[in-house]
């Protein structure tokens, strides 16, 4: 059975910016990792913190939250009372399933792809603001931020779930 190459080395995306293509690579990197991971995760597992470590379902929450709210943020737009609302809420347990979460994830990934090929990449180096402070930013700073956030967390994930398993 031949090994299965990560994104990266599989070419370059079909319709995704050239300098887009490191930050779509390592989304879709961290998505089949994660799909992979989780797959025969319990649901009744997800809350559980050993050690103290966040618990899968609050990086399962947060990975899909802040994909949003960092996307909105290089759309130059504010976040909703709907995206303060999640984060209020990122890391308390669900009755949503190990599944469910994952999909939430995935719909959240799709839609930053679909973002990124739409970006004119003219406007990377425009400034943007983070948060209620307005933190300076760029386009691109908010993107790569994304792919190494992502990553991060995904990591994490995959210690904790290793540890419950």
């Amino acid at each position: 059975m031949a090994e299965k190459r990560e994104v990266w080395l599989r070419g370059p995306l079909p319709d995704m910016p050239e300098l887009l293509q490191p930050v779509a690579h390592a989304l879709l990197q961290a998505q089949e990792e994660i799909q992979e991971l989780t797959q025969n995760f319990p649901s009744a597992r997800l809350w559980e913190r050993p050690s103290e470590l966040a618990s899968p379902g609050f990086h399962l929450q947060h990975l899909t939250g802040v994909l949003d709210r960092l996307y909105t943020y290089a759309r130059g737009e504010a976040l909703t009372e709907a995206q303060l609302e999640y984060l209020k809420a990122e890391g308390l347990a669900t009755e949503a399933s190990t599944e469910e979460l994952v999909q939430h994830f995935n719909t959240q990934v799709a839609k930053a792809l679909e973002q990124l090929r739409q970006t004119n990449p003219d406007q990377l180096t425009e400034a943007r603001g983070v948060g209620r402070a307005q933190l300076p930013s760029t386009v691109l700073g908010l993107y790569v931020h994304s792919a190494e956030h992502t990553m991060r967390h995904a990591g994490q994930l995959l210690v904790t779930i290793r540890v419950l398993s």
